[in-house]
């Protein structure tokens, strides 16, 4: 049961003008970001410490946050990546097994606005509708919003906007044993930890590099592969790492793109990318396999997509996986070359484990 601690009022203001109340649930501030909603049951740990969610606002949707804790083992990066935390119930207590802590002091730690007593089953119905959009979220006074709604329109747009160099390493480090049978490049656009465990547990040893690296900087390192991560923003902008994963593709050797990494994938062939109304964010999108014709469950987590017609028009291009939501592409392969990419997360981390197989995919890209 949640112990009862006094706490001030809170709003939320999106940039249309809209305004849903709640409460502080103990971090006081004002936060900024794009307004954002993931659906998944389980995982909100693993959310908040995601580099791609940086700079977002995130509303979830489950009903319940904060009642199993937090666990040092189950981050995806090295701090809380979101700008703000908007839910309907938050546990001050928990229950849990194991070295755990509570959520708020987890939060606490970086620095999080964090708001809780909101209608989210409305506010999410309401980015849903109208799509997402950048929105404040603070514990002042309410008599302050026409100076917020100033200060907020000086928020950039997340169309166009790069947020890689923002989460990306500045230094490269490995990962893995040194000892193992693979070499695997990895282009950090804001990489989840969870995608490296997956590729240690199948004998890679990895290089990661920043999202500056050129493509000849990487290959003094005679990788076997290349992996470009999932991240944060507009992949259009992302001038280098298009160019390094051109050259890669030029050069034939073995590459896979895991959601940001996909539409860099798409970028290098040519295929646009576009702003979704309101994204994909969750951990039970249904993704049929074409080449297969199984249906699969999928985490989630992009507000951009790659245009489906420039893809099927592109005769060098194979498309592997559709959502079947939306029919928007959720995998391609290059026909002619050692190349393919997916939109969702088949590390998972939290999430469902049917698209795992993957990994495996590459490995026999490798070998072969």
């Amino acid at each position: 049961m949640n112990q009862y601690i006094p706490r001030k009022k809170a709003f939320i203001l999106l940039e249309d003008g809209t305004i849903f109340h709640g409460k502080s649930i103990g971090s006081d501030g004002t936060s900024f970001g794009e307004l954002c909603f993931n659906t998944g049951m389980t995982g909100y740990q693993e959310i908040f410490t995601d580099p791609s969610y940086n700079g977002q606002l995130m509303v979830m949707a489950n009903a319940h946050i904060g009642n199993y804790g937090t666990n040092l083992s189950e981050v995806e990066s090295n701090s809380v990546k979101i700008a703000g935390l908007i839910c309907k119930n938050f546990s001050f207590s928990h229950s849990r097994y194991g070295n755990s802590k509570p959520l708020l002091d987890f939060l606490k730690e970086s620095n999080i606005v964090a708001i809780s007593d909101v209608d989210t089953r409305a506010l999410v119905s309401y980015i849903r509708d109208n799509g997402s959009m950048n929105a404040v979220i603070t514990t002042e006074d309410i008599n302050k919003t026409e100076e917020l709604k100033k200060r907020l329109k000086s928020v950039p747009s997340m169309n166009g906007l790069e947020l890689a160099s923002k989460v990306s390493t500045k230094e490269s480090y490995f990962y893995g044993d040194e000892n193992s049978q693979y070499k695997v490049a990895v282009i950090d656009l804001g990489i989840k930890t969870n995608i490296l465990k997956n590729l240690a547990k199948r004998d890679c040893y990895m290089k990661v590099f920043p999202h500056t690296a050129s493509y000849e900087e990487m290959n003094e390192w005679n990788p076997d592969a290349y992996f470009i991560s999932n991240g944060p923003g507009d992949p259009e902008p992302l001038e280098n790492p298009i160019k390094v994963a051109k050259k890669i593709i030029d050069e034939n050797k073995p590459l896979f793109g895991i959601c940001l990494g996909h539409q860099v994938i798409a970028l290098a062939n040519e295929i646009k990318t576009y702003k979704m109304h309101n994204g994909h964010r969750g951990i039970n999108h249904p993704v049929i396999n074409l080449k297969t014709g199984k249906g699969e469950i999928t985490s989630q987590n992009h507000g951009f997509a790659i245009d489906r017609q420039q893809t099927e028009n592109n005769k060098n291009i194979e498309i592997t996986h559709l959502h079947l939501n939306d029919n928007t592409i959720a995998g391609i392969k290059l026909k002619d070359k050692c190349c393919f990419s997916v939109q969702f997360h088949p590390e998972a981390s939290a999430g469902p484990h049917d698209s795992s197989y993957l990994f495996d995919e590459f490995i026999e890209m490798i070998n072969k």
